[in-house]
């Protein structure tokens, strides 16, 4: 990249060039939008933008790495990132204010990316390759964010314990059959949330209510661990059936780790609701800030993200479901088969959650 220096001494000079042409002004009288002393005047030159693009993550993954490097090699603008928690993130960008380096804001979660556009931190994108790419219900619907990648929440059981058979739904998980045989973690854990908020959207604040005080009532300990420890005391018969993110037992499932291989060995992986709305998915998504300073860079990276290629990395590299169609799966994802999505849009999920957050206190989900 031609430092601006540069740059400006190399205007200068073609600029001196026009004016030492005109031979009916004199320096002093020369119009540099009229650089032709023509007597009409031109439109200014727009500034071209630095090839650098700032990103505020809340991913952790170092496949995405990988594609920041290939997006550079491809276009040259530089990605430069800035990681941490989504919520601290959402904070220092509105603290920095219209002053803000960031471009673009992602996370792991779409309830995040509901809060993100909450604090006015996102403007809306027009962009004819996103929505080409992107199905409706994976984005927000004025465009203020992008689903990216899917991760479906399923439930994950024990073989020896559970048939598949005996598995439906999410709602099913109430019933007195699973009393004192299911496992959850947190309340507070915006997946969770999530899966609540778009339950509220397809059955409504009643029937969502009483589904997680029979969860509560039907769980075989306190809620405690991440999705990782869910399965892992699936596995240890601490309880028959737990609700998870389908990667994290993906990952294990790929893993040299003798003690993982056990886990994944004693557990099986459903998907619930197939036989009426389908099973719940989440997205890893990303909006343009609002003061963005280099929006173009910003889209253009947006854009790239589901191209086939960079969505077939972040498929193999972090077993995430694409949102495109038609891309290739990790193996060990593609051998869970098929599944009917939940096509409620996850825009939904974060415009619930104020109640979520109200229905799980009352039925002391913690």
């Amino acid at each position: 990249m031609i430092h601006p220096a540069k740059l400006t001494l190399v205007a200068l000079a073609s600029l001196g060039l026009l004016l030492s042409q005109s031979c009916q002004k004199s320096p002093e009288a020369a119009d540099p939008t009229d650089p032709a002393g023509s007597g009409t005047t031109a439109a200014p030159t727009q500034p071209t933008e630095t090839a650098v693009v700032n990103l505020y993550s809340a991913r952790h993954y170092d496949v995405d790495e990988t594609l920041y490097q290939e997006f550079q090699e491809k276009t040259g603008i530089e990605v430069q990132v800035i990681q941490g928690e989504a919520d601290e993130l959402i904070e220092r960008i509105r603290n920095e204010g219209a002053q803000s380096p960031a471009d673009v804001f992602m996370a792991a979660d779409a309830g995040r990316l509901w809060r993100a556009a909450e604090a006015g931190i996102l403007q809306p994108v027009d962009s004819a390759v996103l929505e080409a790419s992107i199905p409706e219900y994976l984005r927000e619907p004025t465009g203020l964010w992008f689903g990216l990648t899917k991760r479906a929440r399923v439930l994950v059981y024990n073989p020896d314990r559970v048939q598949p058979t005996d598995l439906s739904t999410y709602e099913a998980l109430a019933e007195p059959q699973w009393q004192g045989r299911v496992c959850v973690r947190s309340s507070s854990n915006i997946y969770n949330q999530s899966l609540l908020g778009s339950m509220i959207e397809t059955l409504g604040v009643p029937a969502t209510e009483a589904w997680a005080a029979g969860l509560v009532a039907n769980l075989a300990r306190p809620p405690e661990g991440g999705d990782t420890n869910q399965i892992e005391a699936v596995a240890a018969g601490q309880c028959d059936v737990a609700i998870v993110n389908h990667y994290y037992w993906a990952r294990m499932a790929k893993s040299d780790q003798p003690a993982e291989q056990e886990v994944v060995a004693k557990t099986a992986i459903f998907f619930p609701n197939q036989d009426d709305r389908g099973t719940h998915v989440n997205i890893s998504g990303g909006g343009v800030t609002v003061s963005a300073p280099h929006r173009d860079n910003a889209v253009a990276l947006l854009e790239f993200l589901v191209t086939p290629e960079a969505q077939a990395v972040f498929a193999e590299g972090n077993n995430e479901y694409p949102v495109v169609e038609g891309v290739s799966l990790d193996p060990i994802v593609a051998k869970l088969g098929k599944f009917k999505v939940d096509e409620v849009n996850v825009a939904s999920y974060g415009r619930n959650n104020p109640e979520v957050v109200k229905l799980v206190d009352r039925v002391d989900w913690r």
